[in-house]
């Protein structure tokens, strides 16, 4: 198991010397601030200004304070979010958050579809003009909503907040049977998509959720600029605030193009 360790250490150092060389990276991450979109029934972002200035000893210091949800942003869903005893944040092997990834692209149907279900047909489709999708695999869905972010009402189907406006989304998503397959018949490493939720914005049980976070899945949701990366040939880290128990936290999340 330690020489397992001492390879992921190695293989993990390897992507950052290969990025520093050849390689493009690509920032896969919304910043945070006033307009960062969160669900409508959470908090959002917010910075406390602290002291900006030069000190009485004469040095300049700066020092903010922030507070947020866990779920908003570009963020995780640890697998305990929706799943009794699965994995919180900081539980999460690195190893399911660091590797080979691929970009689906479904943004012609979804442009025609706001509640369009991301399915079976769609990745094997996929895997006919790309290949099978490895085992371990870091599966990107690109809806194409990404172009709307930070518009609310065009991002998530409505701007308005509170318990009321749930029924009232309307972005894309994976379909259940869609995350099964994609965990029983790929067993895939951790999943990402840029709408605000893996499930389509109509759901009322969530059970892409329950499917995925069920075989310790990692999810990031409101992953930015799928629109520059090719269909495979890249590597995704991912790495959220490692939060003790947490159900999820902003994540910064990167691509290297190989």
């Amino acid at each position: 198991m330690k020489f397992l360790h001492i390879l992921f250490i190695i293989f993990v150092f390897a992507l950052f010397a290969q990025a520093q060389s050849k390689n493009k990276i690509i920032d896969l991450t919304y910043s945070f601030d006033e307009n960062t979109i969160f669900w409508p029934t959470a908090e959002g972002f917010k910075l406390n200004e602290g002291f900006h200035g030069v000190t009485e000893k004469g040095y300049y210091y700066s020092s903010n304070e922030f507070s947020t949800s866990e779920h908003g942003g570009t963020h995780l869903d640890a697998p305990i979010h929706f799943y009794e005893g699965k994995y919180s944040s900081d539980e999460i092997p690195l190893e399911k958050l660091i590797g080979s990834a691929v970009v689906i692209d479904v943004s012609a149907k979804c442009e025609n579809d706001r509640d369009y279900l991301i399915g079976i047909k769609d990745f094997e489709e996929w895997e006919k003009e790309n290949g099978k999708i490895a085992e371990g695999s870091i599966v990107l869905l690109k809806s194409g909503f990404g172009k709307y972010w930070p518009d609310r009402n065009k991002y998530m189907g409505t701007d308005e907040r509170g318990e009321e406006a749930v029924a009232k989304l309307h972005f894309p998503g994976i379909s259940e049977d869609g995350a099964k397959w994609l965990v029983k018949e790929r067993k895939i490493n951790a999943v990402g998509i840029d709408t605000p939720s893996i499930d389509y914005g109509q759901s009322k049980y969530f059970k892409s959720h329950v499917v995925l976070c069920g075989a310790n899945t990692p999810i990031f949701e409101n992953v930015a600029n799928l629109d520059q990366l090719p269909a495979k040939g890249f590597k995704v880290i991912a790495l959220p605030i490692k939060i003790k128990g947490g159900s999820g936290g902003p994540a910064r999340i990167v691509a290297i193009i190989e």
